[in-house]
């Protein structure tokens, strides 16, 4: 089995190439990189492939016989043609299975709810291709508000318009674990899995912050409208939209689905507890 995973200069991209290549071994991992510079650290074979180039696709997909399709950062409109080229790439170069890392979140409603809309259009895209296929759909990554720490140390809170929603985030490195086997195992194939942990609420998180860094946070709820006027001013119009849209979303339910992690990885997804046990100095 021969599997090339997207994007894999990305974040998640190169942790899920490090978690399959522990499975199959480098030899049987391609690592595809818009800049293939960027990822010659990972140990494997790296070949070019831009999203906008569906003819260097289709080289960098020759002899492969799974794909993973890392979602796209671009606009949301232009992100569904992105992932066209790597799924018709795919088709002509011969791949027997494509593995697409979707979203969850608030499908309307949200500034936030075009990137999901464009993420269940693959899905079909991905599902009407005639190969074998697999989706997950991530939850919301936890390591940002970790990364955040000093910040909210600064100000002795965490702020935003997520309310009492509970959200189920997950790490970057537990979604590796779960593609990694949701690449290699057929029993996989034709399910679309949400991947996340336990779902909790913005002053939990900001209690297991406060453990793990050894600093009092608390959550201080903000109306939707003040906090994406907040936002936008710090990130500017688009990022600010959007990141107003998750914690609107988090705020409506959009991020408390049932976690089917358990189901792809074949063991739990780490616990909270754990995780930040591990964050500590």
């Amino acid at each position: 089995m021969k599997i090339a995973i997207t994007a894999a200069s990305g974040q998640l991209g190169a942790a899920i190439v490090n978690a399959t290549a522990q499975l199959v071994g480098v030899g049987n991992v391609v690592a595809v990189a818009r800049t293939p510079s960027k990822a010659q650290g990972l140990g494997v074979e790296v070949r070019p492939g831009s999203y906008d180039d569906r003819s260097a696709l289709q080289q960098a997909f020759a002899g492969i016989d799974t794909v993973l399709l890392v979602s796209g950062m671009d606009a949301p409109d232009k992100r569904i043609e992105q992932h066209r080229n790597v799924i018709e790439a795919a088709k002509a170069a011969g791949v027997r299975k494509l593995v697409y890392t979707s979203v969850q979140g608030p499908e309307e409603g949200s500034a936030f709810s075009p990137i999901v809309q464009s993420n269940r259009q693959t899905e079909q895209d991905v599902k009407a291709s005639g190969l074998d296929w697999v989706v997950g759909r991530n939850g919301i990554y936890i390591e940002p508000d970790v990364e955040y720490i000093a910040n909210y140390q600064a100000t002795g809170e965490i702020a935003n318009c997520a309310g009492d929603g509970l959200c189920g985030y997950t790490t970057r490195g537990e979604l590796a674990y779960a593609y990694a086997r949701m690449l290699t195992e057929p029993k996989h194939d034709g399910h679309t899995y949400n991947l996340h942990g336990e779902a909790i609420s913005q002053a939990r998180l900001a209690q297991y912050l406060s453990e793990a860094f050894g600093t009092p946070l608390r959550y201080r709820p903000i109306e939707v409208e003040a906090y994406r006027a907040n936002r936008i001013a710090e990130l500017g119009e688009f990022i600010g939209n959007v990141i107003a849209g998750i914690y609107q979303g988090i705020r409506t339910g959009a991020y408390n689905a049932q976690s089917d992690f358990a189901q792809a990885a074949g063991r739990a997804h780490q616990s909270w507890n754990a995780y930040f046990q591990s964050l500590k100095t």
